[in-house]
C-alpha cells in the first residue's frame, strides 16, 4: 500500500496534447479546464508581475483595449494606477490623442521639471483660467514666469478661495501669493524631498539652486497617489501609457506627436497584422524611435508572428474575430479559435523572448487565468472594462439596468465617427463599408479600481488552485507538462456553470 502511495500519478493532458489540432481541432477558453495542483501558500502572495513587452514589466497582466468606448484619459490613468496599462484609441484627431497621452503622463510626476510658472505681474484671473483648464492652481511665481528664474512665491487654492468679482480677479499675483516657503536644495534625493514635504504639510515643495532659482517641483498629491496605488505602472515616476496608431503613411505624423507627448509604448492597430504595411511601419519606428517599444498584430498563426518578430516587434497581440462585438470570423471567414491561437503563437514567440497579449474572448476571471496558462503575458480587455465609470460615454437605463454603450471598432457606428476603424480593417477607401463589428451595451461595473481589484484577487486565487506562485511559474510548468489540462464536453461546460435553479442573482464581487 505504501509503495503504491509513493508513486505520483498523472491526470489529464499536457498543453501540447490538448492542442493537437488533428485530435481536438481549434479550442476556445470554454473548451477546457486546468486541473488543480497542491496548495502550500496563500493567494495574497501570488505574483502577477508580467512582461508585456521585451523591456516593460507591470504588476498585473491587464491591458485596456484601444477602442473609443473603452480607453481614453481616465481609463488609461486608472489602469496604470492599478498595475495595468491603458491603450488609448486613435479614432480621433492627432491633437486629441496626443493630449490624452500628455494628461496621463502629467498625472503623476515625481520631480516635476517643467511646471507651469507665472510672474508676479500676472493676475488672479490667469490662475483661475489655469485651474479651469488643468484642474490645479498650485503655481510657483518666479521673476520671469519661467523655470530657472528666481522663486518669489507660490499661489495655492487657499490664496484664491475667496476671490469674488472682476476687481479681485484683476489683482496682481504679487498681492495674493504666499511668500513664506518651504524649499529644498537642488540635488536632494526623491525620498528626502518626500520627507520634507510630509513634515511641512504643504501642497508643493519647490526645489531651488544656490541662487534660489526654481529647478523643479514636488507635489503632495503625487505622494498620496504613491501611497494609495503601490502597484502603479510607472517609468521615471510617471504613469506608463500606450496608444494605438494605424500603419498608414500619415500615422507617422500622429506617432511623432504622441512621442512628444511622452508615449511609452505604441500599439499597431490592425485586425490582420501580417502585412507589408505593418512590417514597414515597425522598421520605421525602430529606426526613428529606437527606445519606443512596439506591440504588433493582430496575429493568430505562427507564420504571421514570424514576420512581425523578424521586423522587430517587442510584443504580439493575438486574436482575430474572438471579441464579443466582433463579427470578422462570420463576415470574412478568417480567424482562429482564441485558445488555440494564443497557445500556438505564444509557444512560438517564447523562443525569441517576445511576449504575447491575448486580445479578445476574455469574458471572466477564469478566461484570464486560462489565457496566461496558454502563454499570454497579458490580456487585453474591451467588454469587461467598457461598463466601468472610467470608460468614455454616459450611462443610461434600460428595463431598470444601468448600462453603457459599447461598440466594435469595425462597426459602422465607429467608422462614421473617425477613420481609425476603416484603417484597422483596410476599408477606409471603400465606397461600400462592410461592418466587422456591432454596437451593443454592457452593464455598469463600477470603478476600475474596484473591478481591477476583483480581477487581481480572482487571478491570484486561480493560480493558487493550480498550485503555482507566479505567472512565470505557471508558464514554466505548463511547458514542462507539470500543469495539466482537461478537455470539456458540451455537457461538462453546462455542468460547470450555474444550473438547476429556478432563479438566481449573480454578484461577482463586493
Amino acid at each position: 500500500m505504501r509503495a503504491l502511495l509513493a508513486v505520483k500519478t498523472t491526470d489529464g493532458l499536457a498543453a501540447a496534447e490538448l492542442f493537437d489540432e488533428s485530435v481536438s481541432g481549434g479550442l476556445t477558453y470554454n473548451d477546457f479546464l486546468i486541473l488543480p495542483g497542491f496548495i502550500d501558500f496563500g493567494a495574497g502572495g501570488v505574483s502577477l508581475d508580467s512582461h508585456i513587452t521585451k523591456r516593460t514589466k507591470i504588476r498585473t497582466p491587464f491591458l485596456s483595449s484601444p477602442m473609443d468606448t473603452v480607453t481614453e484619459t481616465q481609463m488609461a490613468i486608472h489602469m496604470a494606477l492599478n498595475g495595468g496599462l491603458g491603450v488609448i484609441h486613435h479614432n480621433c484627431s492627432v491633437q486629441e490623442q496626443s493630449e490624452m497621452v500628455r494628461q496621463v503622463k502629467k498625472f503623476e510626476n515625481g520631480f516635476i521639471t517643467d511646471p507651469l510658472c507665472l510672474k508676479p505681474t500676472d493676475t488672479v484671473r490667469k490662475v483661475l483660467e489655469i485651474k479651469k483648464q488643468f484642474g490645479f492652481c498650485g503655481i510657483p511665481i518666479t521673476e520671469t514666469g519661467k523655470m530657472h528664474s528666481k522663486l518669489l512665491g507660490i499661489v495655492t487654492r487657499r490664496d484664491i478661495d475667496f476671490i469674488q468679482g472682476s476687481a479681485d480677479e484683476n489683482k496682481l499675483l504679487s498681492e495674493v501669493m504666499t511668500t513664506e516657503l518651504t524649499t529644498a536644495k537642488q540635488g536632494i534625493s526623491y525620498s528626502d524631498a518626500q520627507k520634507i514635504l510630509r513634515q511641512s504639510k504643504k501642497g508643493k515643495l519647490p526645489i531651488v539652486d544656490g541662487a534660489f532659482n526654481l529647478t523643479a517641483l514636488l507635489a503632495r498629491s503625487d505622494l498620496i497617489k504613491t501611497r494609495d496605488y503601490p502597484w502603479a505602472s510607472t517609468s521615471a515616476r510617471q504613469l506608463l501609457v500606450a496608444a494605438a496608431i494605424s500603419t498608414h503613411e500619415e500615422d507617422k505624423i500622429r506617432l511623432e506627436a504622441l512621442v512628444k507627448a511622452g508615449l511609452d509604448i505604441v500599439v499597431l492597430d490592425s485586425s490582420q497584422g501580417n502585412s507589408t504595411f505593418q512590417i514597414e511601419m515597425i522598421k520605421f519606428i525602430k529606426k526613428t524611435y529606437p527606445s519606443l517599444e512596439v506591440i504588433a498584430g493582430n496575429v493568430v498563426t505562427t507564420e504571421q508572428a514570424r514576420n512581425l518578430i523578424e521586423a522587430g516587434a517587442d510584443a504580439l497581440r493575438v486574436g482575430m474575430g474572438s471579441g464579443s462585438i466582433c463579427i470578422t470570423q462570420e463576415v470574412m471567414a478568417c480567424g482562429r479559435p482564441q485558445g488555440t491561437a494564443v497557445f500556438k503563437v505564444a509557444q512560438y514567440a517564447r523562443k525569441f523572448g517576445v511576449p504575447v497579449i491575448a486580445d479578445g474572448g476574455i469574458a471572466n476571471v477564469g478566461h484570464i487565468v486560462k489565457a496566461c496558462a496558454l502563454g499570454a503575458s497579458g490580456v487585453m480587455m474591451g467588454s469587461l472594462l467598457a461598463g466601468t465609470s472610467e470608460s468614455p460615454g454616459e450611462y443610461f437605463y434600460d428595463e431598470g439596468k444601468r448600462l453603457k454603450k459599447y461598440r466594435g471598432m469595425g462597426s459602422l457606428d465607429a467608422m462614421e465617427k473617425g477613420d481609425a476603424a476603416g484603417k484597422r480593417y483596410f476599408s477606409e477607401g471603400d465606397k461600400i463599408k462592410v461592418a466587422q463589428g456591432v454596437v451593443g451595451a454592457v452593464v455598469d461595473k463600477g470603478t476600475v479600481k474596484k473591478f481591477v481589484g476583483y480581477l487581481t484577487t480572482g487571478v491570484q486565487h486561480g493560480l493558487q488552485d493550480i498550485g503555482v506562485r507566479s505567472l512565470e511559474e505557471l508558464k514554466d510548468k505548463v511547458t514542462s507538462g507539470d500543469v495539466r489540462f482537461q478537455k470539456r464536453s458540451a455537457s461538462a461546460q453546462l455542468e460547470g456553470g450555474v444550473h438547476g435553479l429556478h432563479s438566481y442573482e449573480k454578484r461577482l464581487f463586493s
